[in-house]
């Protein structure tokens, strides 16, 4: 791209019915907060955009649940929200909401723009609707039988127990969640975004456009989408809570949430403008501005595809340079989870962790799931901060400043004729800000924090090594250098540290006694003149106990066991004959190869090896097994069950599982090693 003038970095916009959880952090916001910092370090210009996203079915549920409207659903929400984000040092130059008067206008104008340029196309459907309460029903509003595994409690656009995406049409059973009544089925007509009409420009712009640039995971759910063909999507419903469609006959339509959300970048950027007075427009339509969207892998589709479709077709706006998005962080080896209150949420972190934001930025970093799914453990929280944090930053800079305050009363020693081991010291120091900046522009923030992390090892070996404590009375001279050296080096953490841990960096640098550093400051072994007086040091950071991190563990063993009571084990079926069990034949076998089936969450693809043949079995366990990791794995299989196609592909049996109460799944396999091919009995 041309020179880039200018940065516009969008974050996913948190759903408003729920508290921010860890997962949140880890996939979007912690990342873009620290591309945000840094850039703002080398006095780039950068508008972060954050805003809570307030519509959609789930909120309009939430509310029906406990006897409120919507907007007391997401007031709530956007409040508690916003206020953790701020806690937390999300530095968004604005956080706005979908439900605020500026993003209606914005998403209204939109929509009548393109509808007024023919973008659209309009189709008459049949859709379900409920009777008793008069109103035509959203796909989350209707439940039934899945077609593809027989789950009961199917949604009406997705089965949560197999993954596969569904329609209303082709649930079993349908009935509607408002009145429990079957729905029946009446005309209703809709505007669609003819996606497929863009295929041709996605293929140029992301396929061979990005193909080097953008990440594996990312690129490749997109190429997946495209190879298999986009359709028409619908960018209208019926429903009462959201920004209402601004055309003739459309009286009870709103703009479909997918649509409308997106558009709440831009609306508030908008806010931004009228709060400061800056023009948005150069933000969105400058061709000198570099486009990010941090996102989850469950955004992919809407910020690589459909975002990018609106605005093409809008024609003024600019697309994306990059899309950095995350894979999912798991909680304790199972699944976040807001309906089970499976999650480590913020606010409650806020209070209970009061002056740790920076840990758990750390910990949320180190263990970012950048490249696959990864695991948040209290006890891996408490070993990075006692044993790297503490252990080794914190100790470095302790030890720095202890030790100036002991032998010089505060102030900056002088440096004269460095010894080798200072100069390769300080030599090897240089390298650290040109590394940090490396990895952080290609988005590898754990691999950027890591060199941070790497540059306090340094200082705390040299500071070690050097050991000033035992020849300060034979040596004065020489301790001055060491301390002067391993002052620099904490200068220099002050600067580099800012992305990634802002409280501590402030900290620091008012101990340092200094302000107004950048990111070009940061390799300079000047940057605190001899005589410099430095103020009183402070403990960067403090031990988490045992006890601190037991409590945090029994809290979530208490809410494991309040799901566990308020789900009881589901009752037996009913009774069969001896004969019918006898004509299922399941027998031991080993999954010898395993992928992820395209566009779903929760399909995987096994090759079994049965003991009678090799065949393909697909399988809804992707949301607790990687693929990797279950290849050699023992199974039991029911090979005589008839095959059936799930998303295109013949499944040849079922794999048997055993499922807890939270809905987590477990391989039913032999205890000792069989033979492939031996019958269970």
């Amino acid at each position: 791209m041309t020179d880039i003038k200018r940065y516009t970095i969008t974050s996913a916009l948190p759903y408003a019915n729920g508290p921010i959880h860890i997962g949140h952090l880890a996939g979007v916001y912690v990342p873009a907060d620290i591309y945000a910092r840094y850039l703002r370090m080398n006095n780039k210009d950068v508008l972060f955009i954050g805003g809570s996203d307030e519509h959609g079915v789930p909120i309009t549920i939430k509310a029906r649940q406990q006897g409120v409207t919507p907007q007391d659903i997401v007031d709530k929400y956007h409040g508690i929200i916003k206020k953790s984000f701020s806690d937390f040092g999300i530095s968004f130059d604005v956080y706005s909401r979908t439900s605020a008067p500026i993003h209606h206008s914005t998403a209204s104008d939109f929509f009548k723009e393109l509808y007024d340029n023919n973008k659209f196309i309009e189709k008459t459907n049949k859709q379900y609707y409920d009777e008793e309460n008069q109103q035509f029903l959203a796909d989350r509003y209707i439940t039934g039988t899945c077609p593809h595994c027989s789950f009961e409690k199917a949604y009406g656009d997705q089965c949560e127990n197999c993954g596969t995406s569904l329609s209303p049409m082709e649930l079993k059973n349908p009935k509607s969640a408002l009145s429990g009544n079957v729905p029946v089925l009446k005309e209703t007509k809709h505007w669609y975004l003819p996606l497929n009409e863009y295929e041709g420009w996605l293929d140029e712009w992301i396929i061979e456009g990005h193909k080097d640039d953008w990440k594996p995971n990312v690129y490749g759910q997109v190429k997946s989408w495209i190879d298999q063909g986009l359709k028409p999507r619908a960018v209208t419903r019926d429903l009462d809570w959201g920004v209402k469609v601004p055309v003739k006959d459309s009286e009870g339509k709103v703009l479909y949430v997918w649509f409308d959300a997106p558009i709440g970048y831009i609306s508030a950027s908008k806010e931004w403008s009228e709060e400061t007075g800056n023009n948005w427009e150069p933000y969105w339509k400058d061709e000198g501005t570099k486009m990010l969207h941090f996102i989850g892998k469950d955004n992919i589709v809407f910020h690589c595809i459909i975002f990018p479709a609106m605005l093409k077709a809008e024609g003024s706006f600019i697309l994306p340079e990059n899309v950095p998005a995350n894979e999912f962080l798991n909680l304790e080896n199972d699944k976040i989870s807001t309906s089970r209150n499976w999650a480590v949420w913020l606010h409650e972190y806020l209070e209970e962790f009061p002056g740790k934001q920076d840990v758990l930025r750390y910990v949320l970093t180190a263990n970012a799931p950048e490249t696959k799914d990864n695991d948040f453990t209290w006890k891996d929280f408490q070993a990075r901060n006692n044993n790297e944090l503490l252990a080794i930053f914190g100790n470095f800079v302790n030890r720095t400043l202890v030790l100036t305050q002991k032998y010089f009363d505060g102030f900056v020693p002088e440096c004269n004729n460095l010894d080798n081991e200072s100069a390769e010291t300080l030599k090897e120091l240089a390298k650290y800000p040109e590394m940090i900046a490396a990895s952080i522009e290609r988005y590898r923030f754990r691999e950027a924090l890591s060199e941070l992390m790497n540059l306090a090892r340094l200082g705390n070996k040299y500071l070690t090594d050097m050991e000033p404590w035992k020849i300060f009375k034979t040596d004065p001279d020489k301790v001055k250098q060491i301390l002067n050296v391993s002052l620099q080096i904490v200068a220099n953490l002050s600067i580099l540290s800012e992305p990634f841990l802002p409280f501590t960096s402030e900290k620091l640098q008012k101990m340092l006694n200094i302000s107004g550093l950048k990111w070009n400051d940061a390799g300079k072994s000047d940057l605190l003149s001899t005589g410099h007086k430095l103020n009183k040091p402070e403990l960067l950071f403090e031990r988490v106990e045992d006890k601190t991190i037991e409590q945090q563990v029994q809290k979530l063993m208490e809410t494991k066991k309040e799901n566990e009571e308020a789900e009881p084990a589901k009752p037996p079926k009913p009774v069969i004959e001896f004969d019918d069990f006898m004509k299922m034949d399941i027998r031991t076998g080993t999954i010898l190869e395993a992928e992820k089936v395209a566009k779903t969450k929760k399909l995987l693809k096994l090759l079994v090896d049965t003991g009678i043949d090799k065949r393909t079995v697909v399988s809804g366990i992707a949301e607790y097994y990687q693929p990797e990791n279950i290849i050699g794995k023992k199974v039991s299989i029911l090979v005589n069950l008839a095959p059936r196609k799930l998303r295109g592909i013949e499944s040849q049996g079922m794999i048997l599982m055993a499922e807890d109460n939270d809905g987590k799944l477990c391989f039913v396999s032999p205890v000792d090693d069989v033979n492939n091919g031996s019958e269970v009995k």
